[in-house]
């Protein structure tokens, strides 16, 4: 309702990992060398689903890129796809709906 939400900032994904455990910790450099940055709860990790009312969408999205990022401190999404300009090998998403009980 209020436009686009951005619930995690996750980048230098390795490219062996396969999968993600759940309660990823929120700190900025992960075990796998993975870096988290900040989402629009202004905070680092992922920020769950929590609508206020109704069915909304969540949209995941991943990103093959040509090349590793600089690890910048708080990372935002704007700052990342501008990191990300003209390094894109290929993508993929998945949408997920969720409604509050």
């Amino acid at each position: 309702p209020m436009g686009t939400w951005v619930h995690w900032v996750l980048y230098n994904l390795p490219t062996d990992v396969r999968s993600l455990a759940e309660n990823v910790p929120a700190q900025e450099k992960l075990e796998n060398g993975a870096f988290q940055g900040i989402n629009d709860f202004r905070k680092i990790g992922y920020g769950g689903p929590s609508p206020p009312s109704g069915v909304h969408r969540y949209f995941f999205k991943i990103y093959a890129l040509d090349i590793f990022l600089e690890a910048v401190p708080d990372m935002t999404k704007s700052m990342l796809l501008s990191a990300m300009a003209g390094h894109e090998l290929a993508k993929g998403s998945l949408i997920g709906r969720y409604e509050r009980q």
